[in-house]
């Protein structure tokens, strides 16, 4: 590619997504020393390794060398082939956790990507898939990438500790993306919600969308909140409960909050009530934060508009998370490529936090994977 070939170096186990990833479309080799070097357990977990794993799979002479500790690890990416793949995720970090990644690499592949990943659908830690569903996917559209095969399903559900669930994400190739401008993110319209339980009382999910909607019904009338309850085979290997809830503007742009049941044996239970009222007091915050783009999917909007067209683009965020702050870091020193950043204070037109207004000239990276027709 375009960009220079040397190595990247980099210490310590944090941000190894990010790094891996943007290695991968700039096709910079990166090592990165030290990981977690001065633990009882050093080196790399199972999670990770199960995410070098799934790197590989869709990439094509991809090199990848861990010394014994696991303590160093050396990457040099291949070209991204994509196609069919299957992968049993670590039921340690959920599904999201491997599919944000996928996200940022589907559109360009050599070939559409279809994957099914196995594992722990919600959690505690890392998105859901219905949330990335629900969020991510129409962001994704509003860059150009769209066709009947874009989809993501819940096949089974799973919640940790035991995982069971399933997911397949479709995903066309792109030659090139189109620069945006979201800029307005206009007013909160609709708020949709989607509460699941599995292996317990199937009253459980109503309860939760009752005092859900006790706090929302305050604020706007046009809210629907959806019951999935999986039966058997389809539920996973463990009991829980969780809700997460979407709101959409009248210009498209969609905020998310969620929350799950603690884990089974894991802490203190949390009552469906507990968990539905602060679910819905998440949303609000979020809403407050506002921008065009929610908190988790702020870092994904970046990537998409730095390898867009050689044109200019613009997104209003809310306040930006410190994992947004080190991936415009990370972005800089991969591909060499800053962003105009203004804070918006909320004035009497933009109710809720300060805003930040980024711009950026994209790089005009094309697909070179994708076969020529």
């Amino acid at each position: 590619m375009a960009a220079p070939t040397h190595s990247l170096a980099y210490a310590g186990c944090n941000f190894l997504r990010q790094r891996l990833v943007l290695a991968t479309l700039s096709g910079r080799p990166v090592k990165i020393r030290r990981i977690r070097a001065r633990d009882d357990s050093p080196g790399l977990r199972d999670f990770e390794a199960s995410f070098i794993r799934l790197m590989d799979k869709i990439t094509n002479g991809s090199r990848i060398e861990i010394n014994q500790t696991g303590t160093t690890l050396y990457y040099q990416p291949g070209l991204l082939y994509g196609g069919s793949v299957e992968h049993d995720c670590s039921v340690l970090r959920a599904i999201g956790y491997y599919l944000e990644a996928l996200l940022c690499l589907a559109p360009f592949m050599k070939h559409p990507l279809k994957a099914v990943l196995r594992g722990v659908t919600n959690d505690q830690v890392d998105p859901s898939v219905d949330v990335l569903k629900a969020t991510a996917l129409p962001l994704l559209k509003q860059f150009g990438i769209d066709g009947e095969s874009f989809e993501l399903k819940i096949v089974r559900r799973g919640m940790p500790p035991g995982g069971g669930g399933e997911v397949v994400f479709s995903c066309p190739i792109k030659k090139a993306l189109k620069p945006i401008q979201l800029t307005d993110p206009g007013k909160i319209k609709r708020i949709r919600g989607m509460a699941y339980s599995v292996r317990v009382s199937p009253q459980m999910a109503n309860r939760i969308v009752d005092s859900a909607r006790s706090i929302l019904n305050k604020f706007i009338p046009d809210i629907y909140i959806y019951t999935d309850h999986m039966k058997g085979v389809n539920s996973g290997k463990s009991p829980g409960f969780g809700l997460s809830l979407i709101a959409e503007t009248t210009n498209g742009t969609f905020l998310s909050a969620e929350l799950a049941s603690n884990p089974q044996g894991q802490g203190v239970t949390v009552l469906p009530e507990d968990l539905g009222r602060n679910c819905a007091k998440l949303l609000l915050e979020e809403i407050h934060r506002g921008g065009c783009v929610d908190s988790t999917n702020q870092s994904l909007a970046l990537l998409l508009m730095t390898l867009g067209q050689q044109d200019v683009s613009k997104v209003l965020l809310g306040p930006l998370s410190p994992y947004t702050i080190e991936f415009l870091r990370h972005l800089k020193s991969f591909f060499q490529i800053m962003f105009k950043i203004e804070t918006k204070p909320c004035g009497d037109e933009l109710k809720g936090g300060d805003k930040v207004l980024m711009t950026c000239v994209g790089i005009g990276f094309s697909n070179l994977s994708k076969t020529l027709k």
